[in-house]
């Protein structure tokens, strides 16, 4: 698993990387403060470096700009598939890479092995480790939730006392353009993922002919774990056992690491920068199946506004008119966006209604490439949506029933954006904080009213978070009405898939999202998280089963009847 340093391959690795990131992006931007006060935290203590995960790129990128800036290479956990890539792999590894499984479950020396060599990497302190928090791309640009494991281990040395401190690094990279986004698509439609391997890179040489538009790295502020832990964690626990004796944190430490993580990731959402590509996506998305060219820029710069007015980082060229900058934007995005006649299109768009499997399949995979982009807009807009959302579902304008239901919307959408634990209060008196400040809503201590001069607001923020509700609300009706009896996560995917292509051949949804396995899996993991689906573990696998009054139920609350849906009778 092991890395094996040696600056003759980095040099060699770094001079390729030049080359092409040259072909394939148009500039790198990185914030210059961030990298000082990443090479002061450098010189102190053992630094941990937690980069947003979108790509492939994203671990090539870190090491090449602490490269050029002079900075030690990071020591970098990597997955075991690179590893078998002949050259690459080895290449990978004598620039710092180390290699570590998919998954320890069953294998207790092998875990204990890797955890005492990211632990003795960090006791040391000569180079900064680099992981990602995710644990994986995000094949949709929405963060997903955090695994602890790693970051676990990573704090234990300082939990033990073997290091005075440990700098906590979120690092956050935005994409104009990902080069994966096609096969990000058909990856959640159910085509298996491409194995990694030297042949398929050469293969891939061809994007090098495309354009990705511009990146950009931001270092955050590093985060002290002696100052995080301030007041809040006894570490007198450990004095009692030997340092070289692993044991199982309490209950207590597990909840720190959970809110710590939740803390990084939300840190690595507030300093992401959107592109004027995303608000052309997130618009596009909205006005199916062709939007006019004129009326496209007009409702661009009203998002631009309202984006800034909601606290999201924008790259948008001031010195250029704003028909320009949309026009430069639907040429990065020239392979799922179109001008035809003055109209922009999404390209192998087809309506639903009359459609056979492969024009189904064709249009999921456009939407849910340019859906991919407008999920960036959605972690900027989440709070405020959900607010608007809860407003429509309460059919109240009473604060106390609103809440009612942002709680419940929330606790349903935990799988599906970032929120920080136990924090509901709090998140929703920023969403309505940020809604008063547009002028959406008027706002008294005992009632939320939707603003008449905030009307198209309210509705675009619902529109944006529609094809999430009706992705959970189609989840419950095939549950409800498909679903009687036990069944595993693959059956279930597969089965809703289904469900889910004959309503769109159908044209009775619209909603291609709900194609897509990320969300698929995530209402499962709602689901079983709210109590609605029980699991049933045996000794070869996992098995679920849903509880039908309770699903009757949430299908209601998700305004299920609104839609004038007929659930089954639920069954005793």
């Amino acid at each position: 698993m092991a890395h094996n340093l040696h600056m003759g391959a980095v040099r060699l690795f770094a001079m390729s990387l030049s080359k092409i990131f040259k072909r394939l992006f148009q500039k790198v931007c990185v914030n210059e403060e961030g990298i000082h006060r990443l090479t002061q935290a450098i010189q102190e203590h053992p630094v941990v470096l937690l980069p947003s995960h979108r790509s492939y790129i994203d671990f090539l990128m870190m090491s090449y700009i602490l490269y050029t800036y002079d900075l030690a290479l990071p020591v970098i956990a990597a997955g075991m598939d690179f590893m078998g890539m002949k050259i690459v792999g080895e290449l990978l590894r004598m620039s710092g890479a180390f290699f570590m499984r998919r998954t320890f479950r069953g294998n207790k020396l092998y875990w204990a092995v890797f955890a005492e060599y990211v632990k003795t990497i960090l006791r040391n302190g000569y180079a900064p480790v680099e992981f990602f928090v995710e644990g994986q791309r995000s094949r949709t640009c929405k963060t997903l939730n955090p695994k602890l494991g790693l970051l676990n281990v990573a704090m234990e040395p300082f939990f033990k006392g073997e290091v005075f401190d440990t700098y906590l690094v979120p690092v956050s990279i935005s994409y104009e353009r990902i080069l994966e986004e096609s096969l990000y698509a058909y990856e959640l439609l159910g085509v298996p993922k491409p194995k990694e391997s030297t042949s398929g890179l050469i293969k891939a040489r061809k994007l090098l002919n495309d354009n990705f538009g511009s990146i950009h790295v931001y270092f955050g502020q590093p985060m002290s774990l002696r100052s995080l832990t301030s007041g809040r964690i006894n570490r007198s626990q450990y004095n009692l056992i030997p340092r070289h004796l692993s044991q199982r944190p309490s209950e207590a430490m597990l909840t720190f690491v959970r809110d710590i993580a939740h803390h990084i990731e939300l840190h690595q959402i507030a300093n992401m920068v959107l592109s004027p590509g995303v608000l052309i996506a997130t618009i596009l998305l909205q006005n199916l199946p062709v939007v006019n060219y004129n009326v496209l820029v007009e409702k661009t710069l009203w998002l631009k506004d309202l984006t800034e007015s909601f606290g999201g980082c924008l790259d948008w060229p001031d010195n250029l008119p704003s028909n320009r900058v949309v026009r430069s934007s639907l040429e990065v995005h020239s392979n799922i966006m179109d001008i035809v006649d003055g109209q922009v299109i999404l390209v192998d768009y087809e309506k639903p209604g009359n459609l056979d499997k492969e024009p189904v399949f064709k249009s999921a995979a456009s939407v849910l490439m340019c859906a991919s982009y407008r999920n960036q807009m959605v972690n900027v807009c989440i709070r405020p949506a959900l607010v608007v959302l809860a407003c429509k579902l309460s059919n109240s304008s009473l604060k106390e029933e609103v809440y009612k239901s942002f709680k419940f919307l929330r606790s349903v959408f935990t799988k599906e954006f970032i929120f920080f634990p136990d924090f509901e209060e709090k998140d929703f008196e920023e969403g309505c904080f940020l809604l008063t400040k547009c002028d959406i809503i008027n706002l008294t201590p005992l009632e939320i009213i939707i603003a008449e001069k905030g009307a198209n607001g309210a509705l675009f923020l619902s529109r944006m978070f529609q094809p999430f509700l009706e992705g959970y609300q189609l989840a419950c009706l095939y549950l409800a009405k498909e679903v009687f009896e036990t069944f595993t996560e693959k059956q279930y995917v597969s089965g809703l898939r289904s469900f889910i292509s004959q309503r769109i051949v159908g044209g009775v949804t619209k909603c291609y999202e709900a194609l897509s396995s990320d969300m698929q899996k995530n209402t499962l993991s709602s689901f079983v998280q709210v109590g609605i689906v029980r699991v049933i573990k045996s000794a070869t696998e996992t098995n679920f089963l849903v509880d039908q009054r309770s699903i009757r139920e949430t299908a209601e609350n998700l305004g299920l009847h609104m839609i004038k849906e007929k659930l089954p009778t639920a069954r005793l």
